[in-house]
């Protein structure tokens, strides 16, 4: 099974904190195995995920303070791909680029920025693709959403959480949740 890691670059902890929080959420809920917080450090976000995690289950990791030059370079050192996800990018859509990463088998790094990325991160010494979710202006968040959906072929929709003490029971109308206090 092909594992996908997402890095999550130039984080602004006074700025941040919320889109940064969803952006792991999202990770975690959508089938990557977990989330690296390049460079810097932020207890509350790392505090919130893992309090969710224990909540609602799963084996999703956050690591945070670690250099993301260190991250990639480890990544492609250990037969990983880097997926840079831009505007810029070859477009998930009009251009077979899902394709050619999917068949290549191997263990994806998803590069999610927060503030405008650096030139070299579209280089070829730092991302193998460069991917882009629409070629249109709009949330890290929401580029992330897609291009897991995409990857996975919406099977994560579904997918059981391991040691969940929480689960919501889908409905029609109103809400339900189930709890398990063995867990």
């Amino acid at each position: 099974m092909v594992r996908v890691v997402v890095l999550r670059w130039g984080h602004r902890p006074q700025r941040d904190v919320r889109l940064t929080t969803h952006v792991a959420l999202t990770a975690r809920a959508l089938g990557a195995t977990g989330i690296i917080l390049a460079d810097v450090e932020d207890g509350k976000i790392k505090e919130t995920v893992e309090k969710v995690r224990s909540l609602w289950g799963g084996s999703f990791f956050f690591e945070m303070g670690v250099p993301w030059k260190s991250v990639v370079n480890t990544w492609r050192r250990n037969g990983g791909l880097v997926v840079h996800l831009t505007a810029y990018g070859e477009n998930i859509e009009t251009s077979d680029v899902l394709r050619r990463i999917k068949a290549l088998g191997k263990d994806v790094l998803v590069i999610v920025g927060s503030q405008k990325v650096r030139g070299e991160f579209f280089t070829e010494n730092v991302s193998d693709f460069n991917v882009a979710i629409g070629n249109q202006p709009h949330s890290e968040c929401a580029s992330l959403a897609v291009f897991l959906d995409r990857f996975f072929e919406g099977k994560e929709l579904a997918k059981a959480f391991d040691s969940a003490k929480l689960r919501i029971i889908p409905r029609k109308r109103g809400k339900k949740i189930e709890r398990n206090e063995e867990s």
